[in-house]
């Protein structure tokens, strides 16, 4: 298993040097005056004032050298943190991600617990009923939810909790706690609005932005439902029709035991799904995001799409790449505890 694992953290780097490979070949279409967005910030671009300066920071920042050439210093200014200006954050597009980054982390974190436990447990409730009135409603429940647009779901849920009910309103805090979050006294440890009221004492504050993120983790949790209970719903019916079931049966095992060592097994394709999903939430989701106002990395994005802004396309890309990466390599090694008769090479 440790020989297994080193592999699979040796392959890390050569995974995400193709992932920047990939991303920068996208930028070759890009003309060198639009690839200065990734070298100059907005000091510098105010004070160009003719098309000489233009060129001079073109031969500057070497854009008129062979890709490979540009590739390589375009790599070493990613690698040193430089990810170019954001104009949609006004900001260095690092500065961006550390302000916005922590709002999607934070979501994921207070979702990844219903959307996996609820899901996952809803699959294997079904399964076991298979055929049963509970099993055709689960089945029914999965079919909406995965049919339901995210879109749709939150702008139904923000009608009826917010519009007829202002029990949860968007954004991150309400506007009396404003003022507060922007005080000198107020700490950002981490910039997750929950966590750092924690640290600084504030109840209030903790509660008002839980309340704020229950509707955008119910939007996520019931249409991630739909999916993981579909997968291991199927997981879990495959496996009871497998040799070891009936064989373990036949020797009287109990049924309540033969269940779990069935649900071990059906865990392998309901791993892959989990993961993906939960680096899903991490690299924000931008319907969610924009809908109940939450300036997470996924609002980031939509952002800069809107505003054609490369520097912030091409960078947030990265860190979603970089995340999908890191989280197939998680899922690999957690096959190895699933079913120890994994060795992929």
């Amino acid at each position: 298993m440790v020989a297994y694992i080193i592999r699979r953290l040796l392959m890390l780097p050569i995974v995400l040097l193709g992932v920047s490979i990939l991303v920068f070949s996208l930028l070759s279409v890009l003309s060198p005056y639009e690839r200065l967005s990734f070298y100059v910030d907005e000091n510098l671009l105010s004070h160009i004032d003719s098309d000489e300066d233009w060129d001079v920071l073109i031969e500057r920042f070497g854009l008129d050298q062979p890709m490979p050439l540009q590739y390589a210093r375009w790599l070493k200014n990613v690698l040193s943190g430089n990810l170019g200006y954001s104009t949609v954050a006004r900001m260095p597009l690092s500065r961006a991600i550390a302000k916005y980054f922590p709002a999607s982390v934070e979501l994921a974190l207070l979702s990844v617990i219903p959307v996996l436990l609820v899901g996952i447990r809803m699959g294997f409730f079904s399964a076991e009923r298979v055929g049963t009135v509970a099993d055709h409603t689960m089945r029914g429940v999965a079919i909406i939810g995965w049919s339901l647009p995210s879109f749709v779901a939150g702008l139904l849920l923000l009608l009826l909790f917010y519009g007829l009910l202002p029990w949860f309103p968007p954004g991150r805090v309400s506007v009396g706690f404003i003022p507060l979050t922007r005080s000198a006294d107020f700490i950002r440890y981490t910039n997750m609005m929950s966590v750092d009221a924690l640290l600084n004492g504030e109840w209030r504050l903790f509660i008002d932005s839980l309340r704020h993120l229950v509707l955008p983790i119910v939007t996520m949790s019931y249409l991630s439902w739909a999916l993981l209970m579909r997968v291991a719903r199927s997981a879990l019916l495959n496996e009871l029709h497998q040799d070891y079931v009936t064989t373990a049966r036949a020797k009287g095992l109990r049924e309540r035991d033969v269940r779990r060592h069935a649900r071990r097994n059906s865990l392998i394709s309901v791993t892959t799904i989990s993961g993906m999903m939960v680096a899903g939430l991490l690299t924000g989701v931008v319907i969610t995001e924009t809908i109940f106002n939450l300036p997470g990395l996924g609002r980031l994005m939509a952002e800069g799409s809107l505003a054609l802004d490369a520097v912030t396309v091409v960078g947030t890309a990265m860190l979603n790449g970089a995340i999908l990466v890191v989280a197939n390599l998680v899922v690999d090694i957690l096959y190895t505890f699933l079913d120890p008769r994994i060795r992929l090479g």
